[in-house]
């Protein structure tokens, strides 16, 4: 992992843009999402289902069901778990299938992070304008991100939301998280959108497993730039994440994650404490217009 220096972004909210090569449509080999909506049409066919049924089996619009099929969006995983029940000889292919076509929703710059991060035993982050992408709701990152112009927004969103399974998986990944007050004092997308945030936040910092330490707003002068630590089991090298602009980058040389590890741990002295956290988050809230 030495020497790993690759541009990528987590929280940022110019963040992500969904690729925009020209695919040939025609041609289901062209990419992952185009491969995974011909399964989805071809097994369809085969078993003689029309889209509004499987659209009413896997919960979602007669319109999502096209655009998967036709490869112009990405498809949730709840809607591969429903096509592997549908479809009785699908074997859990769908489900197989599916991260393929999830890691098509990312730029290639922010791939190699994506995987990283999906193999983390843990994740610490300091944020300061912004919740990160991997503990906001579906409301707040459609705000965040329709804010950057990006193109492809229902994609950004489907593959945010599902970045964030690492902290519902049968082993979850420890969360630990240092955030400015100020980010959650910003009321990004309006206030039942930030007070549904704050909710989401709140049912974390009660998880016996995370950490969520609130940082007074006056103590992190110092710190200018968002970062983030991934940490794996086995022993292998923790990775730090730097969010910039325009993008971020991964650093691994050991030099760089120890000065890191020692800048996250002064931000969580000066931070309160985390069984101060959920008392915050409901003063915080107690403000929202």
């Amino acid at each position: 992992m030495d020497g790993i220096n690759c541009p990528t972004s987590i929280g940022s909210w110019f963040e992500l843009s969904v690729e925009t090569e020209a695919d040939d449509h025609t041609d289901p080999t062209a990419s992952p999402l185009l491969h995974f909506g011909a399964e989805v049409r071809l097994e369809r066919e085969r078993l003689g289902i029309s889209r509004h049924d499987l659209a009413a089996k896997a919960l979602c619009s007669y319109s999502l069901v096209a655009k998967i099929e036709a490869g112009d969006r990405v498809p949730p995983r709840e809607f591969a778990e429903a096509c592997d029940r549908l479809f009785p000889h699908s074997g859990g292919r769908f489900v197989r299938l599916w991260p393929l076509a999830l890691r098509y929703a990312f730029p290639p710059w922010f791939r190699a992070y994506v995987e990283l991060e999906t193999k983390a035993t843990a994740v610490r982050f300091f944020s300061l304008a912004l919740l990160p992408g991997l503990v906001q709701t579906e409301d707040y990152a459609r705000a965040v991100l329709r804010t950057g112009r990006t193109t492809g927004l229902d994609d950004l969103v489907t593959a945010r939301m599902a970045r964030q399974r690492i902290l519902t998986r049968e082993r979850p990944a420890r969360l630990w998280l240092v955030v400015a007050a100020s980010a959650l004092r910003a009321t990004v997308g309006g206030p039942e959108v930030m007070r549904g945030q704050l909710n989401r936040l709140r049912e974390l910092a009660e998880v016996p497993t995370n950490r969520v330490q609130i940082l007074d707003d006056a103590k992190h002068h110092g710190f200018h730039s968002p970062f983030g630590i991934l940490s794996f089991a086995d022993g292998a090298s923790d990775v730090v994440h730097v969010d910039g602009f325009p993008r971020g980058y991964l650093l691994a040389e050991e030099g760089d994650v120890e000065q890191a590890r020692d800048a996250y741990d002064l931000l969580a002295a000066m931070a309160w404490s985390p069984n101060d956290s959920p008392d915050v988050i409901d003063s915080i809230m107690k403000d929202l217009s």
